[in-house]
């Protein structure tokens, strides 16, 4: 069973509630360590000396606070508790408002407020009057040293003690950059405020936190998982699609997108089949069917095309190569030359002898 993180008494006027506060979130972040490369052993923190580079043992470590750059000023246990509260195990309800004047920015963490035994009747009375009324009670409660702004609500059965922040935890809206002014200062027109508001009603259901999931927590707790199965290196994800020139402009047909959002958000599963899906599909069928047939067939045309540009230009690169190799011409050669070439070549006529 869950431990109360504190225990005391919840109170208004004279009426003293004996109650414990409850844990009213449970973390289910994924805890990595962090682990050496080298040889998997996980890393330890060590208290160190600054300057000296030795570890620290608690029983020698104070606490401090640095007032200029360097510059500590050393607060003992005693004046940590001299600041504190003065009561650490009550929660004082301080005054009851309506909850719709509350800025949602000073709601921050949830608890839930169990009564004691024999402390049922103060508690279901204070939840009914709260209901009956609509108000919340506003308080302070002090959570180990710290003392905290809370309000206190009814939530079915239960009360809830939600934590909240005080006005200088907040920051200032003013030290941004919010525009300001009508909407004719931004050249909105009635048509366009028109059809947003039909795409917030198009829109528009009842809260069912059942429909929200933390995608991310699911997505690395399956990496994991087959981490742990398999040891094998996970593939990474394919990289998004890169954002084309559109996304780079400021220009923005603002009637256009929402009228496609509202038509989308109108149009049945089956009108989405019949209009987008099934066309996609064919067509997509039709082009696989169109490639793997031109796959099998040699491009004709292109060849025909390709090969009279091919001919004239082996030919040409022939001629040049033939031209090249070509030997010179031999010198002319004389009359008195050729004539003895000849004689050399034909036979020698016989005498007759009488």
């Amino acid at each position: 069973m869950a431990r109360p993180i504190w225990t005391g008494t919840l109170s208004f006027g004279l009426l003293n509630i004996p109650a414990s506060l409850m844990a009213g979130e449970r973390r289910t972040d994924i805890s990595l360590r962090m682990l050496d490369a080298r040889d998997q052993t996980p890393i330890r923190y060590e208290r160190v000396n600054a300057a000296t580079g030795e570890e620290v043992a608690w029983k020698d470590i104070v606490k401090a606070f640095e007032y200029d750059k360097g510059s500590y000023v050393v607060l003992e246990p005693e004046d940590i508790r001299s600041a504190a509260p003065e009561s650490h195990d009550a929660i004082e309800v301080e005054s009851f408002i309506e909850a719709s004047q509350i800025d949602p920015r000073y709601f921050e963490k949830p608890y839930v407020l169990v009564p004691a035994k024999k402390a049922e009747k103060g508690y279901v009375l204070l939840r009914e009057a709260l209901t009956a009324t609509g108000r919340i009670g506003i308080a302070r409660v002090v959570i180990r040293t710290r003392e905290s702004l809370c309000a206190v609500i009814p939530h079915g059965q239960a009360l809830l003690l939600l934590m909240m922040r005080f006005p200088q935890e907040l920051v200032d809206i003013e030290e941004y950059r919010i525009p300001e002014g009508k909407p004719a200062d931004y050249r909105i027109t009635a048509k366009e405020q028109q059809i947003s508001e039909q795409l917030i009603e198009a829109m528009s259901g009842d809260w069912n936190p059942e429909d929200y999931h933390d995608e991310f927590r699911q997505r690395l707790h399956d990496v994991i998982a087959k981490r742990v199965k398999d040891h094998k290196v996970v593939e990474h994800a394919d990289e998004e699609p890169a954002v084309g020139d559109h996304a780079a402009t400021n220009v923005v047909d603002f009637m256009s997108l929402l009228q496609k959002s509202i038509e989308r958000k109108q149009r049945t599963p089956a009108q989405d089949k019949a209009s987008g899906d099934a066309p996609a599909k064919a067509s997509s069928a039709g082009r696989k069917k169109a490639s793997s047939k031109s796959a099998g067939k040699p491009a004709k045309k292109d060849a025909d095309e390709d090969k009279p540009v091919a001919a004239k230009a082996k030919k040409a690169t022939t001629r040049k190569t033939a031209a090249k190799k070509a030997p010179a011409k031999a010198p002319a050669r004389s009359a008195k030359d050729k004539s003895a070439e000849t004689a050399k070549k034909s036979p020698a006529k016989r005498r007759n002898v009488a």
